[in-house]
């Protein structure tokens, strides 16, 4: 009796899910690892086998060391005293801290993008999303750990680096906040450009279109949104309202958008660092209200691609979604009764004209989507952005200045080289994803009608963006600001450019089988010849005081070409001048300076680039047949 007495009363069974529900949440606020799932260990697991992460890590430890050991000769006086060497230690540590989180900084934003670019789209396209969504498993922890589990990799990078930050700060003059901030910043800015990317990632099959997606929209919000604000401060004052006078509504309105902009934190916050007491461009300061804020953005993504991965998913579960990851409807105005039910009818088949594989490729569009509006409308936006960059320079009077068409030039090219090797990568890796590469191999065609084929749509997609450069030249041409010979010059620079990139691109897509393996091969062969190579003939260089071959290695630099051409041609004095008065500083100690030797050397230049992009492209060619499936 004592026993039944002490026992608790029972409780009926309704009364039971009342009581496990707040168990069950505060439990999991004390166990987090649910947030990820079984799926973070099975990607972890996955990663851990990839050799491609192992190769990432070694080249990422690679570049930093050869940007530490170029940056230490440049700063290191090896001739100089002991005293004096002593007393730039404080200048040296605050240098070399500032540019490795930099590097890692910038370097970390493209790796999530890439890592993250096919994140949910390869599930879909395995067919394995709909088959997710059959098992405990939400999709909550579906996308954190996708997410997760590249950003650990991430991580991983980022530890790498803080073990020579700490022995760097020995020297002095870096305050522990700053690796704190910095580290902070990084984090916030990577997790957001990774959010970014898998958000694309649900609607979008190919990795290329994904980076260009996200590469576009973070270039508005971190680029085009703060110099809006400056060069248009009537139209964003005019809805602050009552702020004060224009100087404080304009500083409070750029404080607002730069403050979700980790570039804006991350420089003046380095400034700050390297020289106390710099004014601040952006009104209270606060670096870690940057980072709530960037958290809270990366959350409002994530919850988005939470919504929308659970409605592809049981569209693919049931069998309404194809791995293409488009949804199959046909309008209702499309459709006829039968007494067999109901018939589509078609559109009328459009004729293959010439090549097939030229034919396709040619009516593909940049950007795929809405039948091509989307490469209109972003074609659209980026000329009305690059009209209100005219417009705010003729106002700050520096059209007529040289540096402001190289920086145009610089500018064009960088873009057509990034495009061309994303495009031209995944050209034929995405047959291969599609499985369609060996039913085109199957054809009549021969190798070379494909090759040329695929050639011709890289060309193709990448002319927009040579056309900016074409139609920023010849308009300035007209206003007599650019002399009409840069016309030819840049002509035998994206010459070679495309060539080289499309050949090189084409060879690495034919390798791999997977697009984002091509991208980031393509990619980080563009980087090796033209910005680590450099840096390690600089260091080769200095040791062995015989700097000529660095010179005549930088003038075959796409960037350096074009920087020399436009700082030669552009201008208004360099404009009326005659063809014997043009003057190109090239960086070799040898070069002439006249029209005729950059000629000679622009045109060698494309040559060599030229049959090495052939020779790259023969060599895929060869490799079409092998390891098909």
């Amino acid at each position: 009796m004592l026993a039944a007495f002490m026992m608790p009363p029972a409780r009926s069974q309704a009364e039971m899910p009342k009581l496990t529900m707040p168990i069950t949440f505060f439990t999991r606020l004390t166990k987090p690892a649910w947030l990820a799932g079984p799926l973070f260990g099975k990607e972890l697991r996955v990663s851990s086998r990839r050799r491609r992460n192992y190769v990432l890590r070694f080249v990422y430890v690679a570049l930093l060391t050869v940007f530490v050991a170029i940056l230490w000769i440049s700063i290191v006086e090896t001739s100089a005293s002991t005293t004096f060497q002593k007393s730039r230690m404080a200048l040296i540590g605050k240098t070399v801290v500032s540019t490795i989180t930099m590097f890692q900084f910038i370097a970390l934003q493209l790796i999530a993008v890439i890592m993250l670019s096919t994140s949910i789209s390869d599930e879909i396209h395995h067919r394995t999303l709909g088959l997710l969504m059959t098992t405990p498993i939400s999709s909550l922890q579906i996308i954190t750990g996708k997410l997760l589990s590249k950003l650990l990799q991430l991580i991983l990078l980022l530890a790498i680096s803080m073990p020579l930050l700490a022995v760097v700060r020995v020297f002095g003059g870096v305050p522990w906040g700053y690796l704190l901030s910095s580290l902070c910043i990084t984090l916030t800015a990577v997790l957001f450009a990774g959010s970014l990317s898998l958000f694309f990632s649900i609607n979008n099959s190919r990795a290329y279109v994904v980076i260009i997606k996200t590469a576009f929209v973070l270039g508005v919000l971190y680029t085009f949104l703060p110099f809006t604000s400056v060069v248009s401060p009537r139209f964003f004052l005019s809805r602050v309202g009552g702020v004060g006078s224009p100087a404080i509504g304009v500083s409070l309105v750029l404080s607002a958008i730069l403050y979700v902009n980790p570039f804006a934190f991350m420089w003046i916050n380095t400034e700050q660092m390297l020289s106390p007491g710099t004014p601040i461009v952006i009104a209270f300061f606060y670096w870690p209200a940057h980072c709530v804020l960037m958290l809270c953005l990366s959350a409002a993504l994530l919850a988005w691609s939470v919504r929308i991965v659970r409605k592809v998913a049981l569209r693919q579960a049931t069998g309404q979604i194809e791995p293409d990851l488009k949804r199959r409807t046909v309008p209702k105005r499309k459709r006829r009764g039968t007494n067999a039910g109901w018939r589509i009818s078609a559109r009328p088949v459009r004729r293959v004209k010439g090549a097939p594989v030229v034919w396709k490729e040619l009516r593909a569009p940049m950007i795929r989507g809405g039948e091509g509006r989307n490469s209109i409308i972003g074609f659209v936006i980026t000329v009305v952005a690059l009209v209100m960059t005219y417009y705010a320079c003729s106002k700050s009077r520096c059209l007529d200045a040289d540096f402001t068409h190289v920086s145009y030039a610089v500018l064009f090219v960088t873009i057509g080289i990034i495009f061309n090797i994303v495009f031209a990568a995944g050209s034929i890796t995405t047959e291969k994803e599609s499985r369609a590469w060996p039913i085109l191999l199957a054809t009549s065609m021969d190798d070379w009608n494909i090759l040329l084929g695929k050639a011709a749509g890289v060309f193709r997609r990448c002319l927009p963006i040579w056309l900016l450069l074409a139609g920023h030249t010849v308009l300035f041409v007209c206003f007599r600001y650019i002399h009409p010979v840069a016309i030819f010059h840049l002509l035998l620079l994206v010459t070679w450019v495309t060539v080289f990139l499309t050949g090189s691109a084409l060879y690495f897509s034919a390798c791999f089988k997977r697009t984002t393996s091509a991208v980031v091969c393509s990619a980080a062969m563009a980087l090796v010849l033209w910005a680590v190579a450099p840096v390690v003939l600089a260091i080769v260089s200095e040791i062995v005081q015989h700097r000529s071959f660095l010179g005549d290695y930088l003038s075959a630099n796409p960037l350096v070409q074009a920087t020399v051409t436009m700082a030669a041609a552009a201008g208004r004095f360099n404009a009326r001048t005659s063809l014997s008065g043009l003057v190109y500083n090239w960086p070799t100690v040898y070069g002439g300076r006249s029209l005729s030797s950059a000629t000679a050397r622009l045109f060698t230049t494309m040559l060599l680039y030229v049959l090495a992009g052939l020779f790259l492209a023969w060599r895929a060619r060869c490799r079409f047949r092998r390891n098909i499936f």
